[in-house]
């Protein structure tokens, strides 16, 4: 959760409300820490950026032309302390999600951003992911989502 207080603020005045007192918190790490699905990078014994990569997807995404019913590695809550931004932290918990979908079999990776997370937006296609369109989410009412999804090659995967 400090991590979460270091980098809502620095959200919030780019202009990005996609996380804030009530978005993430502790019973949603919680969960993910309970079902496995919790990935933290550590620098010097520091929590530098975290991520959960689930099969969780919204069928908000059905929006944005996606098959809900295609299984897929699902990243969501990648974040990454202020200090220690531009280190490819994020970039190596992307990979994370990659390699977890290769040890399951699953070809297929998605992601979702807030409209104005500007930086996540350009990491994505750097990475291979493909733009699919902009949903709405239920539970983040007023917030627009731009989708992005990722086709590993079927040699890639066990």
């Amino acid at each position: 959760m400090q991590l979460v207080k270091e980098v809502v603020p620095l959200m919030r005045a780019s202009g990005n409300l996609q996380w804030d007192d009530v978005y993430p918190n502790p019973q949603v790490f919680e969960q993910d820490i309970k079902d496995g699905q919790l990935w933290v990078a550590e620098l010097g014994n520091e929590i530098a950026g975290v991520t959960a990569i689930t099969t969780e997807q919204y069928p908000e995404y059905a929006q944005a032309g996606m098959d809900v019913n295609e299984e897929a590695i699902v990243t969501h809550r990648l974040a990454v302390s202020p200090r220690f931004q531009g280190r490819g932290i994020a970039k190596e918990l992307m990979q994370q999600a990659e390699e977890v979908a290769q040890q399951r079999g699953i070809s297929l990776l998605r992601v979702d951003t807030n409209s104005q997370n500007h930086a996540t937006q350009k990491l994505f296609p750097k990475m291979g992911y493909k733009y699919k369109g902009e949903i709405t989410l239920q539970f983040r009412p007023g917030l627009k989502f731009v989708c992005f999804e990722k086709r590993l090659s079927t040699q890639n995967i066990n």
